[in-house]
């Protein structure tokens, strides 16, 4: 019986030659459309380009005046928004100041949660556009930031939204298209 105990352990030990190998780590891969604009001609004071696979577009007068405007830009394949409210500067621009004061504490009310805050500051004096996008890293519920104006008679402010608990790792990706569309808004606004 010993005998026939060692044969079957030299024959297991033999048989299986092969090194163990690890698995590698595997990355979440997500394939996203091929990002294609089209510019709008909505009934606003500004006009932008705007990603085909941003389906609806919502469009609604703000109580506040009759000269704001709150637009939402819904990309259902990603789950998520890109909110924007649009108000004209009155007042011989009293109110620019409070509405720079507002964008830029809406993004600051992040950094408890966020990781990190870069701001990236935009300017175009030909079309006479000037902004900053402000990008949130982190468990946020809003990964993106950003405001335009030209300083005497339009201000723009927009955020974007997933319908998602807020996940930096897993939202990543689809974050980074949403903010590529912002760059491509705020790069391709024209005021009327």
């Amino acid at each position: 019986m010993i005998k026939y105990t060692y044969i079957i352990l030299l024959v297991i030990c033999f048989s299986c030659n092969e090194d163990y190998k690890p698995k590698p780590k595997a990355q979440l891969r997500l394939d996203f459309p091929e990002t294609n604009y089209v510019t709008t001609n909505l009934d606003l004071p500004f006009t932008f380009d705007k990603n085909l696979i941003a389906e609806k577009i919502k469009i609604k007068p703000l109580k506040s005046t009759t000269k704001s405007y709150g637009l939402n830009l819904e990309y259902p394949a990603l789950k998520g928004t890109i909110f924007i409210t649009y108000k004209a500067i009155e007042n011989n621009q009293q109110n620019l100041k409070d509405y720079l004061k507002d964008a830029q504490k809406f993004t600051l009310e992040h950094t408890q949660k966020a990781d990190e805050i870069p701001a990236y500051p935009y300017e175009d004096s030909s079309r006479k556009v000037y902004g900053l996008l402000s990008e949130v890293k982190g468990d946020v519920a809003s990964p993106a930031q950003f405001y335009v104006t030209d300083s005497i008679n339009h201000f723009i402010t927009g955020s974007v939204y997933f319908y998602a608990k807020p996940n930096y790792d897993s939202i990543y990706p689809a974050a980074q298209y949403l903010q590529n569309d912002v760059k491509r808004l705020m790069e391709s606004l024209q005021w009327k």
